[in-house]
């Protein structure tokens, strides 16, 4: 993953302080498999653990690929997007706890009723995810100038017309940064998502 692009610096926020990661794999049928999950971030790969027969374990097994969805949609969809490629880890049942996953986790483990190393034995099975690729997303709030638009637009080289606008100086964000012909008249005033 390319850590100078700023989607991948947004993401690497989420991946240190978030709880929760949406995993989504492919299963044999080729339909998706989307299932939250704890996880800890090694600064290099996405470690999270598992049932050895779950679903996810399978379906990544068949196909590495994987794609992820870190934030909360409730604070004005500030999610992060990440494809990644998996690696199922043979033999690591009870090898015990992840580094930072007992520090992370050990509340909630010991609130069902388990002890770190009951976990560890449980979810025996370790899935390293490493990143591939951060993909530009940013929901619906709005760029705060033109030039923090044309920083994103030049880094990830795709952007998106945020909504809501409220306004016709709330449309020049984007469509200045990618060029003033990406401004059109029929824009202003129109609720936009791209």
């Amino acid at each position: 993953m390319d850590t100078t692009d700023l989607a991948a610096t947004r993401v690497r926020r989420f991946l240190e302080t978030e709880p929760v990661i949406w995993l989504s794999t492919i299963r044999a049928d080729g339909a998706p498999h989307l299932v939250p999950t704890w996880f800890v971030w090694d600064g290099e790969a996405i470690v999270i653990l598992s049932k050895p027969g779950a679903v996810k374990v399978r379906n990544l097994l068949a196909d590495p690929r994987a794609m992820l969805a870190l934030g909360d949609a409730e604070a004005d969809f500030d999610v992060g997007l990440l494809e990644a490629r998996a690696e199922v880890l043979v033999g690591s049942a009870g090898s015990g706890l992840p580094v930072g996953f007992e520090a992370k986790y050990g509340e909630p483990i010991r609130a069902l009723g388990l002890t770190p190393a009951q976990f560890a034995r449980t979810y025996a099975q370790v899935i390293r995810l490493l990143p591939v690729k951060a993909l530009a997303w940013h929901g619906r709030t709005t760029p705060r100038s033109v030039f923090t638009a044309a920083r994103r637009v030049a880094a990830t080289g795709s952007a998106s017309l945020a909504e809501p606008r409220r306004g016709p100086l709330d449309q020049f964000g984007e469509p200045l940064a990618l060029g003033l012909g990406g401004l059109h008249s029929s824009l202003l005033g129109r609720r936009l998502a791209i």
